[in-house]
């Protein structure tokens, strides 16, 4: 199996220092002993930052056991060991790019609610494919928002990618289908199908979801190439919500976290993880088509220690 989209040799941790900015190497410690205002402190920033309940608990269970063994006689020490433990939880599934098919198209379906930045980011994973030399079919599998998929066949347009759209009020599965057919034709490299926004609530949108990805699985004789989740970082909490929703209609095998260049917080990124075992592969860092990234781990740990 390939990959696509594999890790760039430049960082921008400049982003991750000013997500997550915990500072806490700043964590006051009491040398020799656990100093139980600097616990409270280290759990109440974790929780703020995003990096919800079973991490915060990890962290500062870890924290709490070096202090008292001894393994840490100062904040330094302390957060060498943290660094580590944030790191264990990050490198649980090494990402080393999207996987690809090593003959025919490689398929990823694109799932999320409305509003998290999905279109956006289909057009900006479809444009870094294309300036790869990739040839691109986008599908919009989305038959119920015109304008949505008005605004994707602008974008594969502007970007050089081919499109197909079904019939407006269409079966969404279909669309899949002819989407398939077609890259098959045509000697595709990459087909991003493109799925209805929908509320994570609502049970009949997504049982056609599970029709969308049942339709994949036996035209390609196995699941998509890679179930990718578009979740706005900006919601903390509610993000892993979501996951926890379409976890049961398909099995998401990456997230795309959009909107990282705003009011974000990046402890969202572990949450996950630790949660539901879902690496962060892709990350939104602003509007234009090339602000999307690989998700860097140690420049995140880096961020997360910054002072």
């Amino acid at each position: 199996m390939t990959r696509l989209f594999k890790k760039k040799p430049e960082r921008k941790k400049g982003l991750w220092k000013r997500v997550v900015d915990l500072a806490l190497t700043d964590v006051r410690v009491a040398a020799g002993g656990i100093d139980s205002e600097s616990l409270e402190q280290l759990e109440e920033r974790l929780l703020a930052a995003d990096f919800g309940v079973p991490v915060t608990l990890r962290l500062t269970d870890r924290a709490e056991e070096a202090l008292r063994r001894g393994k840490a006689r100062g904040a330094s020490d302390l957060a060498t060991i943290l660094r580590g433990e944030i790191a264990e939880i990050l490198n649980q599934r090494p990402d080393d790019g999207l996987q690809a098919a090593d003959e025919g198209p490689t398929v990823y379906l694109i799932v999320g609610v409305n509003g998290v930045g999905k279109t956006t980011s289909v057009a900006k994973l479809a444009h870094y494919l294309v300036q790869e030399g990739r040839s691109v079919m986008v599908a919009a599998a989305d038959t119920f928002r015109a304008g949505a998929v008005a605004q994707l066949e602008t974008w594969a347009d502007r970007i050089g990618a081919d499109f197909l759209r079904g019939q407006q009020g269409g079966d969404p599965a279909a669309v899949a289908f002819d989407a398939l057919e077609a890259a098959e034709a045509r000697g595709t490299d990459v087909l991003l199908i493109d799925t209805a926004g929908r509320l994570h609530t609502n049970r009949g949108l997504m049982e056609e979801l599970r029709k969308i990805d049942r339709v994949v699985r036996r035209r390609l004789g196995r699941a998509p190439h890679e179930t990718l989740m578009v979740l706005d970082a900006t919601v903390g909490q509610n993000a892993v919500r979501q996951v926890e929703a379409f976890s049961e209609a398909v099995e998401p095998t990456g997230i795309v976290l959009a909107k990282m260049d705003s009011s974000a917080r990046g402890g969202i990124v572990l949450a996950l993880q630790e949660e539901y075992g879902i690496p962060v592969k892709l990350v939104g860092t602003g509007e234009g088509l090339d602000d999307l990234e690989t998700f860097d781990v140690d420049a995140f740990v880096e961020g997360v220690f910054a002072s």
